[in-house]
């Protein structure tokens, strides 16, 4: 559980000792990560208060574009991922029907989705004025709480900046020539625990069937990649870059697979195939949370490309909930290195000349669901608008990961 807090001058000292001891020469202990983590992720995070006298408007600017100033790649990086787009049109349209003073009721959101004290004030405000809760007029700068989950958010708390030692392993020393003072070096940046603090729910939080809604660094740990050290970040940030794709992405998706296909073939008067998938570079379940849909298909089509009505079958990998999170109704995802195997058997249909084996992926397909319950029964009042544009861009996910065709064999 996080249970240290930081604010203040003196508290951020002590999350800087912190930083220090967990990055001493070697590897740090366990206790001196978990010591600053907690620090870190301390929730609520608190408000910076008074800066420096010394610091220039661009020290002590939250807006990640003035990051960007200096931090160019990385800041490239961040704004095309989902970590950029954590306060999109569809926790926006749900949030907005919350009351301005309703702040933990917010934090429920928001603790990952954009989790700075700052941008908890900026989002209260925007509810209070019943303005620029999701869009800042033309000319304005976008309010903070719109950035989602920001620079600052994971490198900045207080008035103290913090990262990772150089690629060399070394730390910066007389700080006083660097822009804001330059950063605290922490080894936990490289550590799946970072990750952790958004992508584990704790042993006492939300579970269906006995099992976490949000799983992801248990089910890492728990595989081999823990013990042969490849952390989160080896596969979401490579080489360092801000990217955090997963499987919204189809060439991360691809890379955390095996696909295997059996060609077709004929019995009487029935076509036979199968396509296996291997769970072969995937740290954790796949895919793992509640929101993906992994659908594989056979389909017969004619010459011309036309489906063959009663010919569709269809295998789902998923963990499927209702809407609501009352209940689980199934679970097929798989865990690190299991196999599944898709079997293709139906009568063959007349005029069949192809069989096409394919893997869809649906990365928001919890939310679509969702969504649409939202329009349908009336709860999306003021988000209805927010709540339709996000139905639009979830259904807008969906791509073909995996196709291959096939003439039907002859008798």
């Amino acid at each position: 559980m996080i249970v240290a807090a930081v604010a203040g001058c003196g508290e951020s000292s002590q999350l800087a000792a912190a930083a220090k001891t967990a990055s001493q020469s070697g590897r740090p202990d366990t206790a001196d990560l978990d010591r600053f983590l907690d620090a870190h992720w301390a929730r609520p995070l608190a408000r910076r208060g008074r800066p420096p006298a010394n610091f220039t408007a661009t020290d002590v600017s939250l807006d990640p574009g003035t990051c960007g100033t200096c931090h160019v790649a990385q800041f490239e990086a961040w704004r095309g991922s989902l970590h950029a787009a954590a306060m999109g049109p569809g926790i926006l349209g749900q949030i907005v029907e919350m009351d301005a003073g309703a702040r933990d009721e917010h934090q429920e959101c928001i603790r990952c989705h954009a989790p700075l004290a700052e941008q908890a004030d900026s989002l209260a405000a925007a509810l209070a004025s019943g303005r620029e809760v999701a869009d800042a007029p033309p000319g304005r700068a976008r309010p903070l709480h719109q950035h989602g989950m920001t620079c600052a958010a994971c490198h900045v708390r207080g008035y103290e900046w913090y990262g990772p030692p150089r690629r060399d392993g070394s730390s910066p020393g007389d700080r006083a020539d660097f822009p804001h003072g330059g950063w605290t070096a922490s080894l936990a940046f490289e550590d799946s625990r970072f990750c952790a603090a958004c992508h584990q729910f704790q042993p006492d939080q939300y579970a269906l069937n006995g099992k976490l809604i949000e799983n992801t660094y248990e089910e890492w740990k728990a595989s081999r990649y823990a013990r042969e050290g490849k952390t989160c970040q080896t596969c979401h940030m490579p080489d360092r870059r801000h990217l955090w794709r997963g499987i919204h992405d189809p060439e991360t998706t691809r890379a955390g697979i095996t696909i295997d296909v059996v060609k077709p073939t004929t019995d009487s008067g029935r076509i036979l195939a199968a396509l296996s998938i291997r769970n072969s570079g995937t740290g954790h379940r796949f895919p793992t949370y509640v929101t993906p849909r992994v659908i594989v298909e056979g389909v017969q089509e004619t010459a011309q490309g036309k489906i063959l009505p009663g010919t569709l079958q269809e295998m789902f990998i998923e963990r499927r909930v209702k809407p609501d999170l009352t209940a689980e109704i199934s679970d097929t995802r798989l865990a690190p290195e299991q196999t599944v195997t898709f079997d293709y058997r139906a009568a063959l249909a007349p005029g069949a000349r192809t069989l096409v084996l394919r893997v869809r992926v649906e990365p928001d397909a919890f939310y679509t669901g969702l969504y649409r319950d939202l329009l349908t029964s009336g709860s999306a009042r003021k988000g209805r608008g927010l709540i339709r544009k996000a139905l639009e861009n979830s259904i807008a996910s969906r791509y073909t990961l995996f196709e291959s065709r096939h003439p039907v064999p002859g008798p």
